[in-house]
């Protein structure tokens, strides 16, 4: 799949082929007693926020699972706001629930990971998931955080082999880059992790089969950081604003698109692959409660 058309790698096939599945999986649920059900956190009135937490919502729905958005005021205090958590987590009607991030001020110093127990944590950032990751962990019943599970499925689709390939990773934070370094690893791919401080980073991008970016800098992968193979993949988890304020990635995707053997677009690329991957860690929470 490395001739000299580039594939383009984007998640609307993806996420249609699973929805079927999704359906299914759903029917057989609700058959045995049980409609997945999933609980969002949203605190205060962040405009992305509201925007991501009502396309996850539609999506629940679009397979017949069903979805409510909490939504708390943003000078909620931090006892009324554990609180309220706490309430909702318990609730036995849930199978899955998640805080919808950033939080305000006051509260963003809470580990919100640690609130949900991890049966219920459909984002996979509790403690004891991601010490699945640690170990390795790939069985169906593990919840996998949603975005780099996303990318796995995304790299399965089009067929883009992960065993023994030389994989770097650009970005350390939570919720993308240390938790795909695990998951790639634990597809037996060879993993270099950068971040803004490695020196000389293009040496290791050049010599990558595979570059994963998600450092949150419009643009900041250009045609310095390739080798002239034209078979590279680049799989670009950024949302950024270029200078005309449009939605743009962290790969210079109009200058490096005809450099490469597949690359992401923004948006359309991974943002819709970890809705998916949500929507799957919530069947499957659903289905583990049996």
């Amino acid at each position: 799949m490395t001739g000299n058309t580039p594939i383009l790698m984007k998640s609307a096939p993806v996420v249609e082929q699973s929805l079927s599945e999704l359906s299914s999986k759903c029917s057989a649920l609700k058959e045995k007693g049980i409609t997945p059900t999933m609980k969002v956190i949203l605190v205060g009135d962040n405009p992305a926020s509201i925007i991501y937490t009502r396309n996850k919502k539609r999506f629940m729905e679009k397979f017949g699972a069903e979805c409510e958005i909490i939504k708390l005021p943003s000078n909620l205090s931090e006892t009324e706001f554990l609180s309220k958590v706490k309430a909702i987590v318990d609730d036995q009607s849930n199978h899955g629930c998640f805080v919808q991030l950033p939080l305000p001020k006051q509260l963003s110093h809470i580990d919100v990971g640690e609130l949900i127990p991890p049966s219920k944590d459909v984002d996979g950032f509790n403690k004891a998931n991601i010490m699945n990751l640690f170990k390795g962990e790939k069985g169906e019943s593990a919840l996998i955080p949603c975005t780099p599970k996303g990318i796995i499925t995304l790299c399965n689709h089009y067929g883009i082999e992960l065993l023994g390939k030389n994989v770097v990773v650009i970005g350390r934070s939570l919720i993308v880059g240390k938790p795909m370094s695990l998951l790639l690893g634990n597809h037996n791919a060879t993993v270099t992790m950068c971040h803004s401080r490695t020196q000389n980073l293009k040496e290791h991008t050049k010599a990558a089969d595979i570059i994963v970016i998600a450092i949150g800098s419009a643009k900041f992968l250009t045609k310095e950081f390739l080798n002239n193979s034209k078979k590279q993949y680049i799989i670009d988890v950024g949302m950024n604003q270029d200078e005309n304020g449009k939605l743009c990635g962290d790969a210079d995707y109009q200058n490096i698109k005809e450099l490469v053997a597949g690359i992401t677009p923004v948006p359309g690329g991974v943002g819709p692959m970890t809705i998916l991957s949500l929507a799957q860690n919530l069947l499957q929470a659903a289905e583990n409660s049996l």
